[in-house]
């Protein structure tokens, strides 16, 4: 009988994560089918879950930044340059995905009246501009709002300057990093109760029925966010390490995009990105730094969104877009997607920026933002899962293609 205890308890504490989250997804559902009064009860399970992820997730990115580039030694080999490079092709293309598919299956949209008060930008200079405010605003005020532009700042230009610290002093800012870090993987062992509990009560105070006078539009986007991830990422990984990139991209997919996909947040999902790179015995120097710079920059499933739905707007009001319009507007979307704000939904108010393309009022383009609201508890989700998933799959492929270039050029020595 202790042998089963002890068995359980080291079942809870290590085994699968994503197996112990798919039990919970289970649970949830069936709690809200059998006993849908009850399931509105427990709430507060992925209520507790999600706020602890949002409250430890820009102290993380701050101090995990702050010490990787702390303790950066002169002449360690990284990648960082291939990574970003990834995440805007990766991004512009999904952009580009993103314009075919609402070309190729045209949405409309029953625009309504909604009371939301956003206040969006009114062009791609106002973006830029608000992306300038963002670096400068008031640490504390950032860590607190969750600004993880300005936290990036303000991380890595306090970071440079530890570098001629002294040791004692970095090595007390990586043990902080080590301790957050410590700190998150606690927090995301409580996933399957947590996810639990947000399934659970969301199915059974709203139900699906909600998204059925949307599934044109859902379809659309999630299938250009199926379709980046299936098609179009694995095409960059192999022309980046030019093997079968397949069993990388489904890795990613499984133990990064399932946990980022409830918890909504790429900022959240730091933890397990660098805990799989870590496994993959991947160059620390390089994860360290750009794991959370993809959680902030790395933002393929928002352009999709921005676009797809700005193209939507479009063809309910019959405005002709012709082809110069359209790449221009997955340039914005990618830009637009980059300076994207870090809190759940954030795509969204970038919506009117794209509706401002085409003379679309920002009456109606609220309008727009309301519908994506509305089908936002699976486009968001979707959209996150991608997001998240790609951050850690593009570190692998340009490690593993370092490593590869490497282990050629010792060959060619010998």
């Amino acid at each position: 009988m202790e042998k089963k205890q002890k068995g359980f308890a080291h079942y809870v504490i290590r085994g699968s994560l994503v197996t112990q989250i798919s039990i919970g997804l289970i649970a949830g559902i069936l709690l809200a089918w059998l006993a849908p009064s009850v399931a509105k009860s427990v709430e507060l399970l992925g209520t507790l879950f999600v706020g602890a992820l949002k409250a430890a997730a820009p102290v993380l990115v701050w101090v995990l930044v702050m010490s990787a580039i702390a303790n950066y030694k002169a002449g360690q080999k990284s990648s960082i340059r291939p990574i970003l490079f990834l995440y805007l092709l990766g991004t512009f293309l999904a952009a580009i995905v993103a314009v075919i598919g609402s070309m190729l299956f045209p949405s409309t949209l029953t625009l309504v009246t909604n009371d939301i008060q956003i206040l969006p930008p009114e062009n791609i200079i106002e973006v830029l501009k608000g992306i300038l405010l963002n670096i400068v605003a008031n640490p504390i005020d950032a860590l607190i709002n969750a600004n993880y532009i300005s936290i990036l700042a303000w991380s890595t230009g306090i970071g440079i300057a530890l570098r001629h610290g002294k040791e004692s002093t970095k090595f007390i800012v990586h043990d902080l990093a080590e301790a957050v870090m410590q700190v998150l993987r606690v927090i995301i062992r409580f996933a399957p109760i947590g996810i639990f509990g947000l399934v659970s009560s969301t199915i059974a105070t709203t139900g699906f029925n909600v998204l059925l006078d949307y599934v044109q539009l859902l379809s659309v986007l999630l299938g250009c966010m199926v379709f980046i991830a299936l098609i179009i990422n694995p095409l960059i990984v192999f022309w980046k390490i030019r093997r079968n990139p397949y069993p990388l991209v489904f890795a990613c997919l499984r133990e990064s995009g399932i946990t980022a996909f409830f918890t909504r947040s790429s900022a959240a999902n730091i933890p397990v990105n660098i805990a799989m790179c870590r496994r993959m015995n991947l160059n620390e120097d390089t994860y360290s730094i750009s794991i959370p710079l993809g959680a902030i920059i790395n933002m393929g499933g928002a352009a999709v969104t921005i676009t797809v739905l700005t193209l939507a707007a479009v063809n309910t009001l019959n405005i002709h877009v012709d082809l110069p319009t359209a790449i221009l507007l997955s340039v914005v979307s990618a830009v637009a997607a980059c300076g994207t704000s870090g809190v759940v939904g954030g795509s969204l108010l970038l919506i009117p920026l794209g509706c401002s393309m085409f003379g679309i009022s920002n009456e109606i383009a609220m309008q727009v933002v309301a519908v994506g609201m509305i089908i936002g508890v699976v486009q968001d989700s979707v959209e996150t899962a991608l997001n998240s998933s790609t951050d850690v799959l593009f570190t692998a492929a340009a490690c593993q293609a370092e490593e590869s270039r490497s282990a050629a050029d010792q060959l060619a020595q010998r």
